[in-house]
C-alpha cells in the first residue's frame, strides 16, 4: 500500500476563483443591503472543477 498524500496543484483558474471569491466576500455585503428584491441561489455540479457550485441571483 501506498502512503503517498494526494498533490493540490495551484492552477490559473484555482488562483482567480479564490481571488474572486475574496473581492466577493468583502464587497457583495454592502452591495446586497443597498439594493431590494429577492435572492435566488442555485446549487449545481461543475463538472470542470469536480464539486458544487453556488450561484446567488438578485431579482428585483
Amino acid at each position: 500500500m501506498s502512503n503517498s498524500k494526494p498533490s493540490l496543484k495551484m492552477t490559473r483558474r484555482s488562483v482567480l476563483a479564490t481571488g474572486g471569491a475574496a473581492v466577493g466576500a468583502r464587497f457583495l455585503p454592502k452591495i446586497a443591503t443597498s439594493t431590494g428584491g429577492r435572492r435566488i441561489l442555485t446549487v449545481y455540479f461543475d463538472k470542470t472543477i469536480g464539486a458544487m457550485r453556488a450561484i446567488e441571483r438578485l431579482v428585483p
